[in-house]
């Protein structure tokens, strides 16, 4: 299983700011990351009802939920500000509004540490679910999980929990995606509340590098 670190260095961002903090509400217990994506091109998904869905692009902010227990990783997709405009024709009313998902991308996970920075890290148990504001769902990566298991990098137990979190998303998540959409905004809003607030940056080696990028430029700048 792969470890990977939920300032998502693997996506290849360049430029963005990378927020963790924990929430304890009435409707959510756990890990919060908010990533803003201020730089770099529009990437897609297409779906069968959404279309072409867009994953990143400048504007966008990426909002994960890790709830107590570590077994699954929600990211919302966020659209900028002002929504999909006509590139999303069958997007619903309901998810119109200052916080517009985009798409839900949920990891099945076995387990959540931290890295030298601490930077929260999660162990990918294979099983992916994308589902969209359009009423998509998909189940992705079974085959590399049922490969995994064959191979014997995983275990039988390792295997059926992975299956049984997966059952668990679609069912907490997407048998009422409306539903879904509301707690996700809510919690960005209570994140958005905090970083307004003051909450700090999450120094991750990436945003570390950015403000020294940033400092070096505005001195070359001023020279």
């Amino acid at each position: 299983m792969k470890r990977k670190r939920l300032n998502r260095d693997g996506w290849g961002f360049q430029y963005y700011p990378y927020y963790q903090m924990r929430i304890e509400d009435e409707d959510f217990h756990g890990l919060v990351c908010l990533i803003r994506l201020t730089d770099g091109a529009e990437n897609h998904w297409e779906m069968p009802n959404a279309g072409k869905v867009r994953v990143t692009g400048a504007g966008m902010t990426w909002l994960e939920l890790v709830p107590d227990g570590g077994r699954r990783v929600i990211t919302v997709k966020y659209f900028p500000e002002g929504g999909p405009g006509p590139e999303r024709p069958c997007y619903p009313a309901w998810a119109e509004g200052r916080y517009a998902p985009s798409v839900w991308y949920v990891d099945a996970a076995d387990g959540i540490g931290y890295d030298e920075y601490g930077v929260a890290v999660y162990t990918d148990a294979y099983l992916d679910m994308i589902f969209t504001p359009e009423g998509d769902v998909k189940v992705d990566d079974r085959d590399e999980l049922d490969a995994a298991y064959r191979a014997g990098d995983i275990s039988k137990a390792q295997y059926d929990a992975a299956l049984l979190e997966a059952d668990a998303i679609l069912r907490d998540l997407c048998a009422d995606i409306p539903s879904t959409a509301r707690l996700c905004n809510k919690i960005r809003q209570l994140a958005e509340n905090r970083i307004a607030a003051g909450e700090p940056l999450t120094l991750c080696r990436e945003v570390i590098e950015l403000q020294k990028k940033t400092a070096s430029g505005k001195q070359d700048g001023g020279t």
